[in-house]
């Protein structure tokens, strides 16, 4: 009897286990019996089931990632470009979702998936090349939330909170990369020799206001050593004439003698007439002496 106990006691805690669930904050969950769902709107907390008849199926409500492989699209030129996207989605409708995917988050991101593509292709067969370049990434799929949604939420149950753009390049062996390059360098050339006519421009001014300033300083020193020049053939001839003015016949003698020096020096024959004037000194050298 006592062993009957023990088996009654140890059934109904294992069926008061089993009809007992918990449901968290970040969960949403769905009350099946006999595989049919009979209750969604089942709140965060203890909640209770009937055993075997009734299963409890519980989903992530939290906003989660699908972090795609980079596509190839092609611009509205025909051009080849590769983007690298993620997609930030979450559960909306648990019954439509349970329906489309049992609940497989993977499964769900195998659906989604083409239904991004689908519209990233729109967006970007819609724009050149140069608008995707240069377009904000943040922003570039603020576009096609709304035709995800509608597609998404429809068949899925599930919100695409965002669609975000990390990165767009040009594929390796397209002929638009080394196009683009092209135009790069042609446009970083243009650029340097802007630069380099500018600084040739200003070169050639500061050269110009350097061999102004060289003029201008050269005739200032000009004029003084003039200036200076004069005052001192000034002051020599006045020393002169006071000289000549105190002994005219000895200063006389003094020029004659220097003039002999220059007339003289280095030169092997000079013919002269005996009565010139020059001579005068060396005819009658008694002329040069000072008077007593």
């Amino acid at each position: 009897m006592k062993i009957l106990w023990i088996v009654v006691a140890a059934v109904a805690v294992a069926l008061l286990a089993g009809s007992a669930y918990t449901v968290r904050e970040n969960q949403v969950a769905l009350l099946f019996q006999f595989g049919r769902v009979v209750r969604t709107d089942i709140k965060p907390g203890l909640h209770f089931k009937i055993p075997v008849v009734q299963n409890v199926a519980v989903f992530d409500r939290r906003i989660l990632t699908l972090d795609a492989q980079p596509k190839r699209y092609l611009t509205q030129e025909k051009k080849d470009v590769s983007v690298d996207y993620f997609v930030a989605w979450r559960i909306a409708d648990p019954r439509l979702y349970y329906t489309a995917t049992l609940g497989s988050e993977s499964g769900a991101e195998l659906r989604l998936n083409p239904i991004v593509i689908e519209a990233l292709r729109n967006t970007i067969n819609q724009r050149t090349l140069q608008e995707i370049v240069s377009l904000d990434r943040s922003n570039l799929g603020g576009g096609m939330l709304k035709q995800v949604n509608a597609v998404a939420g429809r068949s899925l149950g599930i919100q695409v909170v965002d669609i975000r753009i990390k990165r767009i390049d040009l594929p390796e062996e397209s002929n638009v990369l080394s196009s683009v390059y092209d135009r790069m360098r042609a446009e970083r050339s243009r650029v340097a020799l802007q630069l380099r006519a500018e600084g040739q421009e200003e070169a050639a001014k500061i050269q110009a206001e350097a061999d102004r300033q060289k003029l201008v300083i050269t005739a200032d020193a000009e004029r003084d050593a003039q200036q200076l020049r004069g005052e001192g053939d000034a002051q020599a001839a006045a020393i002169a004439a006071q000289a000549y003015g105190q002994d005219p016949e000895f200063y006389a003698f003094y020029r004659s003698l220097q003039t002999y020096r220059t007339m003289f020096g280095g030169k092997d024959v000079l013919v002269l007439d005996p009565g010139s004037e020059l001579l005068r000194y060396l005819s009658d050298p008694g002329r040069g002496t000072p008077a007593k």
